[in-house]
């Protein structure tokens, strides 16, 4: 198996990019191939400060970086020789299982879904995002790929999410809830109301619609909604845990006691709001699309692109576009 890295991608890419791909080489004792994406003399240049011989390592140059703030439909057509664009053509010519990316997100997102093209049956790609919850962990699908959906893509959204449940989660049966304001068939916009009926009828083990306050609850393995809430919902889970940081030392600060005990309980708190770290999710997947494209945060660490690589073998170990393309089909079928 050979998962690609774009190493240039990231606010500290290539240094912390590749040393979070060594981490994970090395975590699986060398059992894949990691293929460095990027400028081959900074690439290098992060290698020589690694210990790698030995490492199931190669480089595949790319002149061009997509930066940040570069608008993705301009950035694809100008710079065909960016790490983006040639990671994302390697996956096409099936020259890589997989591609890791924490660079520009629209542009990785235009480039998986015009490259490696949609899967059969699917409308519209959807990114889903792992979040803790008191139960384990749920899956929140569309977390950002799309501001307007139709009932039908939501539909297909509950079908790639049940997917992810299942196979990377380990939910047996995953269950599956509708993002909505209230728990009434009746409840939400015309979206909610129109794809209520479709879910029900799909075969998916659909519990009707959960509110806001049910999602850190773990009342559904899989959340529905269309990219513009989850996209808010998303950026508002992650604001937590460095909000609850800043509440705690801001109460032990200046107060001697406070701050020994503030010692004792970070340890404890640590461990407690883990879960709540993008670095711990494994990054989120693109779904829908003829491969593995796995989104990084811009900001992402080492530990954080380690697991996303390894979060990359693990879902092509599994098929997951294969399955997502036959279950959907399949339900197209049913409802002919």
């Amino acid at each position: 198996m050979r998962i690609a890295l774009d190493a240039m991608g990231g606010d500290e890419a290539p240094l912390k990019i590749v040393e979070g791909g060594v981490q994970a080489l090395r975590e699986s004792g060398n059992r894949f191939e990691l293929v460095l994406v990027g400028r081959k003399d900074a690439i290098e240049k992060e290698l020589s400060r690694l210990s790698v011989p030995g490492l199931n390592l190669s480089i595949v140059h790319a002149s061009e970086v997509i930066e940040m703030h570069e608008t993705p439909n301009t950035a694809l057509k100008q710079k065909r020789d960016s790490s983006i664009v040639v990671g994302s053509n390697l996956h096409k010519e099936k020259k890589v299982d997989a591609f890791v990316s924490a660079g520009n997100t629209g542009a990785f997102m235009a480039a998986s879904t015009l490259i490696l093209g949609r899967l059969k049956g699917v409308g519209r790609p959807a990114v889903g995002t792992p979040l803790p919850t008191v139960k384990g962990t749920c899956f929140l699908i569309d977390s950002g790929a799309n501001s307007d959906s139709r009932p039908q893509h939501l539909l297909e959204f509950g079908v790639m999410g049940s997917i992810y449940a299942r196979e990377i989660l380990r939910k047996e049966n995953p269950t599956v809830g509708l993002l909505n304001i209230g728990e009434e068939s009746s409840k939400g916009n015309e979206l909610a109301q129109a794809a209520y009926p479709l879910l029900e009828k799909s075969g998916l083990n659909f519990i009707g619609n959960v509110e806001g306050r049910d999602i850190f609850a773990g009342k559904a393995d899989v959340i529905l909604c269309d990219g513009f809430v989850g996209n808010i919902v998303l950026k508002f889970a992650e604001s937590i845990l460095p909000t609850l940081k800043n509440r705690f030392m801001s109460y032990a600060s200046g107060n001697p006691l406070k701050l020994v005990w503030a010692g004792l309980m970070s340890r404890t708190l640590k461990k407690v709001l883990k879960g709540f770290s993008y670095e711990v999710q494994g990054g989120a997947p693109l779904l829908g699309v003829d491969g593995i494209p796995i989104i990084g945060h811009g900001s992402s660490s080492v530990l954080a692109v380690k697991n996303m690589v390894l979060r990359a073998e693990e879902m092509a170990n599994r098929n997951i576009s294969r399955l997502i393309e036959n279950s959907i089909t399949q339900i197209e079928t049913k409802a002919e």
